[in-house]
């Protein structure tokens, strides 16, 4: 018993000895030639939609979903870069960081202008958000970069000079070369690529890599190209959010489970591990992931003593650093890296999980976002040319509406239905307003045009946003009284365009003014009195009931006639139409008279517009060919010929399926087997549940492929034979010119 009390008490004396006192952590930062030099890069990757909506995820609500404050994050990163000159922090999302920045005080802002001026905190890639790289057009990528950098510009006078694409599902030599080299950055990095790409890279000390982006272009679009070793996060055991439970460095004599020599060594093995696969002897390590830094000070409290205790050990050197830094380091070193000179296309990250759906994912919302997008760029064009109006209606919402769009979870169609649908408000809350844009610029500039050929327009401008159901109140009125339907063309291209605008009618009513982007965006006006000076087409005087859509005619501004032509709608359009205009409007059409498209060819010149006007007239002028609906029922014809040119379809009558082709210049004749079929995904109940059908991954559970119709067939009444022919079967039908 005695020689227990003294052991015991040898122990306490021993647990006792020591002194717990504040430590000054050394974290200055420091390259050493002959050592591997570990990048530490303090960054959140924080996505802009995808659980939740960007504002949801900005002030952290519906964190029933997602424990996610981007808020927090800002807030928190600011008082800890404040705290030690020697930290640094990264930020990739201006959308986030632009709201932020508003709701600071001027004093606020003045501190955080020090950090960036001191390199503590730097913008990375600097876009409005962490593009996808697959479904967006690039013109989009260009805007909405161009958009953060322009934010970056005006307030800090700063320009990105590194790519962070770390989170898109694969990535395209067009993001090497035009928004990489042409952008004028030094670096790319990023984490997602092929898993067998990645083995294979590092085994051979190839992860990183000069990309050129484009053959024709050469050494001017190529970049130097980092991939990371694993995900953008930290090695095991070094992440330390408030939850995280990698094991902190605990450095105080008096506590138990004193581990710094501990935690020393793993932080030394991680270290050589990466730089085996690395060339140089210098290596990053990100430190952060999705939505970190929310308590950023749990982060850099653990980093300060990483930093202070391996440099004390010496074995390996570490410091804060940012990816500019490392790029710098790198360029250095005077190394030879491999060449890259194609896509990082398809992705894939274990077996059987080849990330290739959301290029297809949600084309309502891909569609969406490509059709806003072009009828930006020609609404901004307007704006141009009339001048901007910085107190009235602008494009700036649907610039920013669009911006967000672009983001690796939005427009790739791989995000909640409740953040798909918060995306497509935004757009058309951005719409609504260039459109009043559009319509002052274009009021300005047609009256310009019009009072030289002797006609006075007092416009009211309505558009037609639901062309695209065969819907435009506008132009489906009765046309009387000698009024004529006038029609601007407007190209927004740099280049002279040929083409062919069609618009719904039945008959018309009152004055019409109608705006069509060619290639772009299908809109109409209603104006209300035009006076003419000089007659530039014979209009007649019709009761109501007498007025028919069959005798209209079009001609140009300078009287010539334009060919044009009615096309039928089918029974299935006019279906199509009362249901999703009651989905849109909450009521069906006013009234089913609809029966045509009005279509004729236009001719705009590069950055232009024409005009043309439709005017009624009565069965013996000379007017608009009328096609047809054929109907296979009574016609003894075993196909439906579709083609004028070299190359011909031909589809059979009784199921309205395509069968042949022939190409008589070749002298070449095919035959073809349509169907239309579907794969059912994979539910992750087989013993690999990773193979799981997603948004983003193509995963049929079999090859067996399921019917959705077995042929395009329809009863209809017997009618002559004519110019166009429609099958229905369920969900299919086919809609044939003759």
């Amino acid at each position: 018993m005695l020689d227990a009390a003294m052991v015991f008490a040898v122990l306490v004396a021993a647990i006792w000895v020591g002194e717990s006192e504040y430590i000054e952590y050394n974290t200055t930062q420091r390259i050493v030639p002959d050592k591997i030099n570990v990048h530490m890069v303090p960054h959140s990757h924080d996505d802009v939609g995808w659980l939740k909506t960007v504002d949801q995820y900005f002030v952290g609500a519906n964190n029933s979903i997602r424990g996610a404050c981007v808020q927090n994050v800002l807030d928190s990163v600011i008082s800890s870069l404040l705290e030690d000159k020697n930290r640094k922090f990264i930020y990739v999302e201006m959308a986030f960081f632009q709201r932020w920045w508003r709701q600071q005080s001027k004093a606020m802002k003045i501190k955080v202008k020090e950090l960036v001026n001191a390199g503590q905190l730097e913008f990375i890639n600097g876009g409005m958000c962490m593009h996808d790289e697959a479904t967006p057009h690039y013109i989009d990528l260009i805007d909405q970069t161009t958009l953060g950098h322009q934010f970056i510009k005006d307030e800090f006078g700063k320009v990105p000079r590194v790519g962070w694409q770390i989170d898109p599902f694969g990535h395209s030599a067009v993001q090497a070369y035009l928004l990489g080299a042409e952008l004028g950055f030094d670096s790319l990095f990023f984490a997602r690529i092929d898993y067998q790409d990645r083995a294979k890279r590092l085994k051979e000390k190839t992860l990183e890599v000069i990309w050129q982006g484009s053959k024709s272009l050469g050494s001017s679009s190529q970049i130097f190209t980092g991939i990371f070793p694993r995900h953008y996060d930290p090695p095991d055991g070094f992440t330390f959010e408030i939850n995280d439970v990698s094991p902190p460095i605990q450095d105080d004599m008096l506590l138990f489970d004193y581990n710094v020599q501990e935690r020393v060594n793993d932080f030394v093995y991680a270290a050589l591990a990466q730089a085996n696969v690395t060339k140089t002897n210098h290596i990053m390590w990100t430190m952060g992931t999705d939505f970190r830094y929310q308590y950023a000070n749990s982060w850099f409290r653990q980093m300060d003593k990483f930093i202070h205790y391996v440099n004390q050990d010496g074995r390996v050197n570490a410091l804060y650093s940012a990816p500019s830094i490392y790029t710098d380091a790198k360029y250095a070193a005077n190394e030879y890296w491999p060449l890259k000179v194609d896509d990082f296309f398809p992705y894939a990250d274990h077996p059987n999980a080849y990330w290739t759906g959301y290029f297809t994912s949600r084309p309502g919302l891909k569609g969406y976002v490509r059709v806003m997008s072009a009828y930006y760029q020609a609404a901004r064009q307007l704006e141009y040319f009339k001048g901007r109006n910085e107190t009235g209606p602008n494009t700036d919402a649907l610039a920013d509406a669009l911006a967000i769009a672009q983001h690796h979870d939005a427009v790739s169609g791989t995000e909640r239905q409740h953040v798909a649908s918060d995306y497509a408000l935004r757009l058309s809350l951005g719409y609504e307003e260039a459109e009043r844009s559009v319509a002052s610029a274009l009021a300005s500039l047609v009256n310009q045009r019009l009072s030289l050929h002797g006609v006075n327009l007092a416009t009211d401008f309505q558009q037609c946003p639901l062309l695209n159901i065969s819907y435009c109140p506008p132009s489906e009125t009765t046309l009387v009284d000698g009024k004529s339907l006038v029609i601007v063309v407007y190209n927004p291209l740099a280049w002279k365009r040929e083409d062919v605008i069609r618009i719904p009618v039945s008959s018309f009513t009152g004055n019409l003014f109608i705006l069509f982007l060619v290639g772009v965006w299908y809109a109409l006006y209603k104006m209300y009195s035009i006076t003419s000076k000089s007659t530039v087409a014979a209009l007649f005087h019709l009761p109501v009931d007498r007025v028919s859509t069959a005798h209209v005619f079009v001609r140009d501004l300078a009287g010539n006639k334009i060919e044009s032509q009615l096309l039928p709608l089918s029974n299935a359009t006019l279906t199509m139409r009362r249901h999703y205009v009651r989905a849109y409007k909450g009521k069906a059409p006013g009234s089913d008279v609809l029966k045509y498209w009005l279509a004729f060819p236009v001719s705009v010149l590069p950055l232009g517009f024409s005009t043309y006007k439709v005017t009624s007239c009565d069965q013996s002028c000379h007017s608009s060919t009328i096609s047809k609906m054929y109907r296979p029922e009574g016609s003894t014809d075993k196909s439906i010929k579709v083609g004028q040119g070299n190359l011909m379809l031909l589809y059979s009558a009784d199921e309205g399926k395509l069968t042949h082709y022939v190409n008589s210049r070749t002298l070449v004749t095919a035959s073809v087997a349509q169907s239309y079929s579907y794969y059912s995904g994979n539910d992750g109940t087989d013993k690999d549940p990773q193979r799981a059908q997603k948004s983003h991954i193509v995963s049929p559970s079999s090859t067996k492929k399921c019917p959705i119709c077995s042929k395009i067939a329809t009863k209809p009444k017997k009618e002559p034979k004519n110019d166009w022919a429609f099958f229905r079967s369920g969900r299919c039908s086919t809609l044939l010119p003759k």
